[in-house]
């Protein structure tokens, strides 16, 4: 498993997903968590933000 952490302009590019949508589906529990890096700095595992892309392609496969 990685520990990789990455920022919110890499999350966005991998998703696709534009600042708004991130943090909207994050209060709505439907996007992982963000973890805090210091006082103005956060980020995600890129193991969670993968994680969620392939639930997303699963569900659209169904």
């Amino acid at each position: 498993m990685s520990n990789k952490i990455i920022r919110l302009p890499e999350v966005k590019n991998i998703t696709g997903l534009s600042r708004s949508s991130i943090y909207l589906r994050m209060s709505k529990g439907k996007f992982p968590k963000s973890i805090s890096l210091g006082d103005r700095a956060i980020g995600w595992l890129e193991e969670d933000v993968n994680q969620w892309l392939e639930q997303c392609i699963a569900q659209s496969k169904k």
